[in-house]
């Protein structure tokens, strides 16, 4: 297929700052949000960035924040309010129909609201009564079992805590979060291979990487800083190969703001060296074709794996037994290209796989994860200097919140903990995650729901569904800064209580606070906002937290509920009472410019498993697992073709916009891939030419045996034919607009993660040439 340079200009640079520089206008918040951007991820004071969780460099600038990060201050800053007036002019069956882009720019959210059905609109309530309204529902439940506590990554340590603790004092583990439908495939294959799921590498590590693997993401648009470090790495004589079904425009060359030379002379900085464009989810083909030649010709690291591991008998096993037609039939890559890439694996002395959610958001997630670190191990490259796992979170605290203990499935060590320090028995039984959670909610087996920040109907598969579900419970509770989409399906009683933002300032009687997070490589950071709130009415999540329980819970004097929302160092010390690696947590996080790294066992080479040693696992899935199921796919199409569908089947994967953040739509400007809306359908130009359609042309797109929860078809459309350097039999469309062609059972086996990232659709072509103009 030819390459085809849909945007020639280097990443961020000008377009960045004066994209940036119009978000901040748009929100209406020039100078507050101006001035904030001066504090994100600054030292002694300044607050971590709400936006994506990559770590902060040790070397101090005075502005470190991305585009992307300027894009979600400016929707936090913005001073104009979702108010009762607002909501006195809207009903709810009015506001279902905004997009999401027009909930996100209606306003910060600045008073407690409760759903009045007879006016169907939301109408202030006392935050007295809303707490109250809280405790009657929760405790007429028959089981704790039916209520439902969902946690965004937004949400900063020290409420986190509080809040897995106030739930499971409530009776129990039903604590679903957002990585169950980004990383959930990382944390649960590195925890089950090295004994620690998270990344074994530390950003210094980049400098000192002689091979980066990239697998599945594209930094320029979801986490813009990781693009200096892969320049500097690639200056450092760093080999960088993208790993990727589509060749995203932004990774080429980088043009850092930071640099006048850049800025001044138009200079930039070369990044990735190449790009192997896999088909959708060949990732395992790729990496067993890797393995399988290392293995072959004896480019393994035989001391660390006699030395550290177990398992690497059966997966040589497993890999000789793979064949090389199946291998690139698997990954569409030919042979010569993987024995290519495998021997810049074995003549590299420290390798880096670095990934994002293109390879855990599979049916074969887990096994991605898996072939990675079995790749990782097999070279020895845990443990060394410029090595290892980087897996990149997406949401700044995500995973801090998992290490608070916001986990559905915690381990027996955080409850006999949480159960030494505060003298209580803890829930033993595994609570519902996104996904089963929502299939009981659906079914009508959940009668509570709440939502500390996120938006969870829109964000996981099966959208429509849950939020008809959502109007089926006694009871829903959202915490947040803005309104969003799952608000607006109110159940019997529906609340909405809002919270301080990242950039805002806590103050209680105890004097000024601040918080804590947890980047991607297990740096605790504190954080602290110097804005005065948006409202005299918002509360801090923590202080929401202890609110509600106390007014569930009862009077109880043995956990000081209250005391510990207005003194977050008195959380803290629980903290390190209850969680292992934050012994003397105030003290570090207080005598540290940048904050402590978490102490990483595998980083050191201790394995905390169940053989005590790192652990080789051979895939689930067979690695010809995604054309099978187009070639089962294909045999039903060709019974039921006409004129305008393609006849053939197409993986379908999920993209987000370079103008959002998760399910936050900034706008409708995607820069990278120069389109101006959302309703489109990428496909490459060859594909496009080879079926005789056109650019414009209107696409439906439905799923093949898969019904909505109502027995209709999955079917998205029409969307705007629009082209991509994607690779052949796949096309792409924006998240979180296509949620309802993805199901609640399609996902990865151990980790339950949703198949967003790989889905086999049919294509037909309707009202063939018309065209759309785009918005301005």
């Amino acid at each position: 297929m030819r390459k085809i340079p849909i945007y020639s200009h280097p990443a961020a640079g000008w377009p960045a700052l004066i994209s940036s520089t119009q978000k901040l206008m748009d929100y209406q918040t020039f100078l507050r949000g101006g001035l904030s951007v001066f504090k994100s991820n600054q030292p002694q004071g300044g607050f971590d960035c709400p936006g994506c969780a990559w770590p902060d460099h040790k070397s101090h600038k005075s502005i470190d924040v991305c585009e992307n990060g300027i894009k979600v201050i400016a929707s936090e800053t913005m001073t104009h309010k979702a108010d009762a007036d607002f909501f006195a002019r809207h009903t709810v069956t009015e506001l279902q129909e905004w997009s999401g882009y027009e909930l996100e720019h209606s306003g910060r959210l600045s008073e407690p609201m409760y759903y009045d059905a007879a006016q169907d609109r939301y109408v202030p309530i006392p935050w007295e009564a809303a707490y109250s309204l809280i405790a009657e529902q929760l405790r007429q439940l028959g089981s704790p079992d039916e209520a439902l506590f969902y946690t965004s990554g937004r949400v900063t340590n020290e409420p986190a805590f509080l809040y897995q603790l106030f739930v499971r004092c409530f009776g129990t583990n039903n604590l679903p979060d957002c990585s169950n439908m980004c990383h959930e495939p990382t944390s649960v294959m590195l925890s089950k291979q090295l004994g620690i799921g998270k990344a074994t590498v530390m950003l210094e590590d980049f400098e000192q990487a002689k091979l980066i693997l990239m697998f599945g993401q594209n930094p320029a648009t979801n986490h813009p800083r990781m693009l200096e470090m892969l320049a500097h790495a690639h200056e450092q004589g760093c080999r960088i190969i993208s790993i990727n079904p589509m060749r995203e425009q932004g990774l080429s060359k980088f043009r850092n703001p930071q640099k006048p030379t850049h800025m001044a002379a138009g200079q930039s900085d070369d990044m990735v060296d190449d790009v192997i464009q896999i088909q959708i989810g060949g990732d395992a083909a790729l990496l067993t074709g890797i393995a399988k030649w290392l293995i072959e010709n004896d480019k393994i690291n035989h001391y660390f794996i006699t030395t550290h591991t177990s398992g690497f008998k059966p997966l040589k096993q497993w890999l000789t037994a793979q064949t090389w037609e199946d291998i690139t039939l698997g990954c569409g890559i030919p042979q010569t290209d993987i024995i290519n890439l495998a021997k810049l694996v074995a003549d590299s002395p420290a390798t880096i796989c670095t990934w994002g959610m293109g390879i855990t958001q599979h049916v074969q997630g887990d096994d991605n994860v898996a072939m990675i670190t079995n790749l990782l191990l097999l070279m020895g490259m845990i443990g060394i200097d410029g090595a290892g796992a980087s897996p990149v979170r997406g949401h700044s605290n995500v995973q801090g919140d998992r290490t608070m203990g916001i986990h559905e499935r915690p381990s027996k060590s955080l409850l006999d903990s949480l159960e030494r320090v505060f003298e209580r028995p803890m829930p033993q039984e595994h609570g519902y995650d996104v996904v089963t959670g929502a299939k009981a909610l659906i079914a009508g087996q959940l009668k509570v729901f709440m939502g500390m920040g996120g938006n969870y109907a829109v964000a996981a598969p099966d959208t429509s569904a849950i939020e008809q579900a959502l109007t089926t419970t006694q009871l829903n509770i959202f915490v947040g800064t803005k309104l969003n989409e799952t608000m607006l399906y109110p159940g019997a009683n529906n609340l909405i209580l809002p919270c301080l933002g990242r950039t805002e300032r806590i103050v209680t009687t105890k004097g000024e606070q601040f918080a804590t997070i947890e980047d991607s490589m297990c740096q605790i950071v504190p954080t602290q906002g110097k804005l005065k709130p948006v409202s005299d009415t918002l509360k801090s999540e923590a202080q929401i937290v202890a609110d509600i329980a106390v007014h569930v819970l009862g009077a109880d004097s043995s956990i000081p509920w209250l005391a510990m929302s207005e003194d977050f160092d008195l959380i803290r010390d629980y903290i390190a009472q209850a969680i292992n690696g934050f012994e003397d947590f105030n003290q570090r996080i207080r005598h540290s410019e940048r904050g402590f790294h978490l102490y990483h066992a595998a980083r050191h080479r201790v394995w905390n498993t169940e053989s005590g040693k790192a652990q080789f696992e051979v895939p689930q899935y067979p690695i010809t697992y995604v054309a099978a199921q187009m070639a089962d796919a294909q045999g039903i199409d060709d019974e039921n073709t006409t004129q305008n569908v393609t006849q053939k089947v197409w993986q379908l994967t999920s993209v987000r916009s370079h103008d959002q953040f998760n399910t936050m739509i900034f706008g409708f400007r995607d820069r990278y891939r120069q389109t101006n809306r959302r309703d489109v359908l990428f496909m490459h130009p060859d594909e496009i030419s080879r079926l005789g359609w056109q650019k414009g042309d209107h696409i439906m797109v439905a799923r093949q045996r898969a019904k909505d929860s109502s027995g209709q078809p999955r079917i998205l459309g029409p969307l705007i034919l629009t082209e991509m350097d994607i690779a052949s039999n796949a096309v792409a469309a924006y998240y979180p607009e296509c949620n309802d062609l993805f199901d609640l059972d399609t996902h990865a086996p151990d980790s339950h993660i949703p198949a967003y990232k790989s889905t086999t659709v049919t294509l037909e072509r309707v009202n063939a040439g018309a065209r759309i103009a785009e918005p301005a």
